[in-house]
């Protein structure tokens, strides 16, 4: 028999003092959450109307993977310092870091280390789902890193509603419980999926092995658009490249400071993954000397 599927989506306020051990006690248990109030509608609007010219001057994904109704805006670091506070929300980042921080022991010689990996943005994606869009194939984030049962968690998405979101109008559709199956060969259904459904400013927070899609759009009228961050653990390449997405010297121009440079992955994943000229990049490329820089 197979296991059962949760039939719904924990909502928890983002002002809980309690919200960070609950969101990490949903994921573990459901795969997924939807945190309600994680952002002003003030800054929803800004996100909302920075992206604009990008969604409109995005192309048909040719794969087929995004249905052709699908319009994207990618590399939000380089957009805006709003897209960018969408990313580095501190409830977000803790939750990330608990979940996928990883600590590494080791021997060099007869001299015992360890070592700390904090997770980095793998992607980050606006979508707006057009009236008359299809649903996308239920699929898993992780899928990009070849990832098996051992490896995880090994991803976390962040999606918040940029605009009212709900069934008809293409909401996230997710199988609660989806990140625990053992059958590698089992099919997502569709019929198990429930959807994510949220008021601008609110968002889903969702382990990268749990079965999901974009949801079909049947109205007439509406556009649903959301912004996704995605995270993985820092040694992993990460699936957006960031580093020609947001080059050294757009990271100078809209001066994102040193914890932003290091969740984008501009930091040293310990002992020594991502050196420039045997340096930490933060010293090397922005000549940042700081308690967190690796010296080498």
């Amino acid at each position: 028999m197979l296991p059962a599927t949760r039939a719904s989506i924990a909502r928890i306020p983002a002002m809980n003092a309690t919200a960070e051990n609950e969101i990490v006690e949903h994921l573990e248990r459901d795969g997924v959450v939807i945190v309600t109030g994680m952002f002003s509608r003030d800054h929803i609007e800004q996100v909302k109307q920075d992206l604009v010219p990008h969604f409109d001057s995005d192309v048909v994904d040719q794969s087929g993977f995004f249905p052709s109704t699908t319009q994207r805006a990618t590399g939000l670091f380089s957009i805006s310092r709003a897209c960018v506070d969408l990313a580095m929300h501190p409830l977000y980042l803790t939750v990330a870091n608990r979940m996928l921080t990883s600590i590494y022991t080791f021997y060099r010689g007869s001299e015992k280390h360890t070592a700390v990996s904090k997770p980095i943005i793998s992607s980050t994606v606006g979508f707006r789902v057009n009236p008359g869009g299809r649903q996308q194939a239920l699929h898993r984030d992780d899928t990009d890193y070849h990832t098996r049962a051992c490896d995880r968690p090994m991803m976390i998405g962040c999606v918040t509603a940029l605009t009212r979101t709900h069934k008809n109008n293409g909401a996230t559709i997710v199988i609660p419980g989806s990140h625990l199956w053992e059958d590698e060969d089992r099919v997502p259904l569709v019929e198990e999926a429930v959807p994510a459904e949220l008021e601008p400013g609110d968002a889903t927070i969702f382990l990268g092995n749990v079965y999901h899609a974009g949801g079909g759009n049947i109205t007439q009228d509406e556009r649903r658009e959301t912004a996704g961050v995605f995270m993985a653990k820092g040694f992993y390449r990460q699936a957006e490249n960031e580093y020609l997405m947001v080059p050294p010297e757009r990271c100078k121009e809209i001066q994102l400071t040193p914890a932003e440079l290091r969740v984008l992955g501009y930091g040293i994943s310990q002992p020594s993954c991502g050196f420039v000229n045997y340096k930490d990049p933060m010293e090397s490329v922005f000549g940042i000397i700081d308690d967190e820089t690796v010296r080498m």
